[in-house]
């Protein structure tokens, strides 16, 4: 669904408003200080005003409280209510009859209705879902939209990819009570939310000690060693030893509680499920509950370990801090860096900031430069 023509043509107006302010106060673009001549911009140039206000939204305020162009209290209000803006990278799930699905990648995700404006999503993206993009999404009385400006990752998704975004859609609407479809969201229903059950309290006297966290340490390790060296490769093996050293030091750990088999198991499934392990597009490949059947455990216990590493570790598909070395080029999270409150891709920027935030470990190496530049 898209806005009417009336209300982009609104929308577009406001927008240009501000920017055309915007650029006033911070002298970004020559020769556009105005809204008439802010549209004849390249999009390009536009783009860069627009992230100066992303990036400090009290430059919205101004314009709301300074008023230059003389706007209505209604369009006052819409341009003040830009400071609920969402901005980043978002996946692109099913295209509704009112709405497009925008599914943060980050866990927990949140999963928001938005509508297109002069062209449908269809024309803008493709028919083809699911899309990563990169975009800012932005409230317009109590709808939701983007901004026009729309960056499209080329990846495509094989079908263990699809169903864990799946999973990760129907969660998120589960949580919500819901689409988003205004912003700020308004707060989740709590009518049919079952009661919270209290859980026992452990004393410190029940907490493992060093030398049983090390032994359960060694014992999954062996495990998850021997398997990924017949069935994965090294790489996996590698991040999977990471993983049970990173749940061993978690205080406490909960490696001595349960069995070694479903530990080994459920980290597998973990880097595995980062990965698109399940993905026939990916190599190696492989279903999780084969996971399971080979360390001898059942699919349910396999799959109630992975969600336990998820939920204590805060994992996330394409996680830059468990992504394999060999995907990691092609891992745009890997390579996205915050700056002064915006998103950069450093294997687009500059040779000394990339060496600067490789020697500060944000990135795993400094990008080969292409042939010929220098």
């Amino acid at each position: 669904m898209q806005l009417s023509r009336d209300e982009t043509l609104r929308f577009f107006r406001l927008h240009q408003c501000l920017s055309a302010f915007v650029n006033r106060r911070l002298d970004l673009v020559p020769d556009a200080e105005v809204p008439e001549a802010f549209q004849q911009l390249s999009a390009e140039e536009r783009g860069r005003v627009r992230n100066a206000w992303v990036s400090e939204t009290s430059l919205i305020e101004q314009y709301a409280e300074q008023n230059p162009d003389g706007l209505s209290g209604d369009d006052l209000a819409i341009v003040r209510s830009w400071t609920n803006l969402v901005a980043g990278r978002f996946l692109l799930v099913r295209q509704l009859k009112k709405h497009m699905v925008f599914l943060t990648p980050e866990e927990p995700a949140r999963a928001y209705g938005v509508l297109a404006l002069s062209e449908s999503f269809d024309q803008v993206v493709g028919p083809t879902l699911p899309q990563i993009v990169e975009t800012l999404l932005l409230p317009f009385g109590d709808k939701i939209v983007y901004d026009g400006y729309i960056r499209i990752f080329n990846m495509t998704f094989g079908g263990g990819a699809k169903r864990s975004i799946n999973e990760s859609y129907r969660q998120a609407k589960e949580r919500q009570g819901g689409l988003i479809t205004t912003l700020p969201p308004r707060p989740a229903s709590t009518a049919k939310r079952p009661t919270a059950r209290k859980r026992k309290t452990r004393s410190k006297s029940d907490a493992p000690s060093p030398d049983d966290v090390r032994r359960a340490r060694e014992a999954i390790v062996e495990r998850t060693d021997a398997f990924c060296r017949e069935h994965l490769n090294e790489e996996y093996a590698e991040l999977a030893r990471k993983l049970a050293e990173k749940l061993a030091r978690k205080r406490p750990s909960p490696l001595p509680r349960g069995k070694p088999a479903a530990w080994a198991s459920g980290i597998v499934r973990a880097i595995g499920w980062v990965n698109f392990l399940p993905d026939p597009a990916s190599e190696p490949h492989m279903p999780l509950y084969e996971i399971d059947a080979a360390f001898g455990v059942s699919q349910s216990t396999g799959a109630a370990r992975l969600k336990q590493i998820r939920d204590a570790l805060k994992l996330t598909q394409l996680d830059p801090g468990w992504t394999l070395p060999s995907m990691a080029d092609e891992n745009p999270r890997v390579w996205m860096v915050e700056i002064n409150g915006l998103l950069l891709d450093l294997r687009n920027a500059p040779r000394d900031l990339q060496e600067r935030a490789f020697e500060e470990g944000l990135i795993p190496y400094v990008p080969k430069r292409p042939s010929g530049s220098r």
